[in-house]
């Protein structure tokens, strides 16, 4: 019987990162937190997509969102952000680099 870990597996994380809106959302939370609108005009995607990424993200540990008045920011829990790699992510079991 396999017992469940209370946070994703490495294997989990990447899998959550397969999807190209989601790495695109971490690689624009690494400059600092955004709210929804500020991700929506880079990301020219529908709020209700985006939505549903970004609580992908948040149930996978990924991202962490706080409410600012009405609007709700995200940003990359610290064990994610990774100052010293420059433009990477830190998934505790590997490091994700971009160009």
């Amino acid at each position: 019987m396999k017992t469940k870990n209370s946070s994703p597996s490495c294997a989990t994380k990447l899998k959550v990162l397969s999807d190209s809106t989601r790495l695109a959302v971490l690689e624009l939370l690494m400059s600092g937190p955004r709210n929804v609108g500020e991700l929506m005009e880079h990301l020219n995607v529908e709020q209700s997509l985006l939505s549903h990424h970004l609580a992908v993200l948040r149930d996978h540990e990924l991202v962490e969102a706080h409410r600012d008045g009405k609007a709700v920011i995200y940003q990359l829990p610290n064990d994610v952000s990774d100052s010293t790699a420059g433009k990477a992510i830190n998934l505790g079991c590997c490091k994700i680099s971009f160009d």
